[in-house]
């Protein structure tokens, strides 16, 4: 994580995550998902564990800091 990245408020991180995904999937899937994430009611514990499910600790870590920028 930049410095740049810890210090944007909320409405630069919502405008760069929506640049981000417009960019990875496309105008048409970002609206998509948008509306997915918008009309249900989000269990964002139950999404981390299908995420990380079969991961060991130390694996997510290891990724974790590989991304991480200085």
């Amino acid at each position: 994580m930049t410095n740049s990245t810890r210090t944007m408020n909320d409405t630069q991180l919502r405008v760069k995550a929506i640049a981000l995904l417009k960019k990875e999937l496309g105008m048409a899937t970002t609206l998509r998902f948008l509306a997915l994430m918008n009309q249900n009611s989000t269990d964002y514990v139950e999404i981390s564990r299908e995420i990380y499910e079969e991961q060991q600790l130390d694996e997510i870590f290891t990724r974790a800091k590989q991304n991480w920028k200085s």
